[in-house]
């Protein structure tokens, strides 16, 4: 099957249930607005979660208390199949920022106190393109791509920074502004109230020059926090109480917008890094954080435009975190940068209701691997398939106490359709032989574009083959080990 063939086939019948929501969400309207006829570049407002699952606001099927994002949705545009760049939060981040793999920028996983290192230095962050056309910029809230002053956000393209340098489960916590601690240790429970606090201030004190506000919020991350306000009042414990804070914090800065009349001038979108840890919900998608099965990848995004969205539109095409920095660009009119980049534009598929016209393969690359830079899947559209996978079950907790460092490759690779089946739940390689062929071909021919290191952990990882025996959804048994007496395996699946 050629390549022609096999783009046919995954937009046919064979992968039928494209225009149907995972969870069977209904239907919305399509994006019409046009953004090309607005008089003046628009501002940009970016908020991330941290570990906010796929299922944990109302509009995406959640019964927690989200009334303002779920008004967002209804007032603008929700995407039913956005996925984020990695399931661990540093290189998340940095796909976001750079439109390009964190395994690009040295970014593998989470940054600790005290790092080193942080995103490689000569990357150009969506800041700095932001910066270099004319507009102000801020960053709010959690950075996590390196904690030493040339790593912070004043160093990245950002006017200003107002925030923390990584993770709530990290201490010492230190709230930063600019490159100077304010607080060596600050109270995680008013985190949020804080960030809003700054931002509202940050958006009332705009005039006629366009801005970007980047937004990150620390939770729902473990150990999740809410203020006093919020705290014990949803009856879903912690997580659910600062998700319902999250929710109130966007109406905050959405009300900041419209008292200073910027609504029609103004893009604001709200994502996560990746799906959710111990707590939170997924969906009915297989998986959690540092997994790379859709529990770890996919993640709400909204977006609203007044003027330019229509209230209602629902975009079930696959879009990533990685596609947010090209978008921008042909939106805002920003000068792309120079390295190639893995995103795509998605400004008419988000903005004038089209169909995407490219349609690039998706890598997952996984945490729990050599350095955190071994790839487990490759995805085309609705086909992903599973060339590797953890050596041991811990893969489902990630805990960090338990969790498996090392990957192999399966005898086997297996092939998933996941609009039909978004848990992953069966495997049709056999099926579609021609289809694990053209993406095993993606993959060989991606990988040598990535760093030599990668490109060497790729060479182990394939050296490192798991049994045949093992079953299709199992961590791989290790190769020449003598099964049980008791055991029976079929003879495709017998060494």
């Amino acid at each position: 099957m050629n390549r022609r063939d096999f783009l046919a086939l995954v937009s046919s019948g064979v992968a039928a249930g494209t225009s149907v929501s995972a969870l069977a969400l209904p239907e919305g309207r399509i994006a019409s607005g046009n953004f090309r006829k607005r008089h003046r570049r628009p501002n940009v407002i970016l908020m991330i979660c941290d570990d906010l699952g796929y299922g944990d606001l109302g509009c995406y099927g959640s019964h927690l208390p989200t009334p303002h994002l779920d008004a967002m949705a209804a007032d603008g545009l929700r995407c039913t199949r956005f996925n984020a760049a990695h399931p661990i939060c540093s290189a998340s981040r940095a796909g976001l920022l750079t439109g390009r793999y964190g395994t690009r920028s040295h970014t593998t996983g989470a940054f600790g106190p005290h790092s080193l290192y942080g995103t490689s230095l000569d990357e150009t962050l969506l800041s700095n393109l932001f910066h270099d056309a004319g507009y102000k910029t801020k960053a709010i809230g959690k950075w996590h791509l390196g904690d030493k002053p040339e790593y912070l956000p004043t160093n990245r393209g950002f006017d200003s920074f107002y925030g923390v340098p990584y993770s709530v489960d990290m201490k010492p916590l230190p709230l930063i502004r600019d490159t100077t601690i304010l607080e060596q240790d600050t109270d995680r429970k008013e985190l949020t109230p804080r960030y809003t606090k700054e931002a509202t201030h940050y958006i009332e004190q705009q005039g006629d020059e366009p801005f970007f506000l980047y937004m990150a919020f620390s939770y729902p991350h473990d150990p999740a926090r809410a203020s006093e306000r919020f705290a014990g009042k949803t009856r879903f414990g912690n997580v659910g109480d600062a998700i319902a804070e999250i929710d109130w914090s966007v109406s905050e800065v959405m009300k900041a917008v419209h008292r200073k009349g910027f609504a029609d001038d103004t893009l604001i979108i709200f994502t996560s890094d990746h799906g959710p840890w111990y707590q939170g919900c997924p969906g009915a998608l297989r998986g959690r954080k540092a997994s790379t099965f859709e529990g770890g990848f996919r993640v709400p995004f909204l977006a609203k435009w007044r003027g330019v969205i229509p209230g209602g539109t629902l975009i079930d095409e696959w879009c990533s975190n990685l596609d947010v920095l090209p978008t921008l660009c042909t939106v805002c009119g920003l000068k792309l940068p120079p390295k190639p980049l893995d995103g795509s534009d998605r400004a008419e598929v988000l903005f004038e209701g089209k169909r995407a016209s490219e349609q690039k393969p998706i890598l997952y690359f996984s945490p729990m691997g050599d350095r955190g830079i071994d790839i487990h899947c490759i995805r085309r559209q609705d086909w992903k398939l599973r060339v590797a996978q953890g050596i041991a079950g811990e893969i489902y907790i990630n805990d960090r106490s338990t969790a498996s460092r090392k990957s192999a490759w399966l005898a086997r690779p297996e092939l998933y359709n996941i609009v039909l089946d978004p848990g992953e739940s069966y495997d049709v390689a056999d099926l579609h032989p021609e289809i694990v062929k053209q993406l095993m071909h993606d993959l060989e021919t991606m990988m040598p574009t990535f760093p030599p290191q990668v490109v060497e952990a790729y060479a182990t990882l394939k050296s490192n083959v798991g049994a045949v025996s093992t079953p299709p959804g199992a961590s791989p048994r290790p190769p020449h080990k003598n099964e049980p007496g008791w055991s029976w395996e079929p003879k495709d699946r017998r060494g």
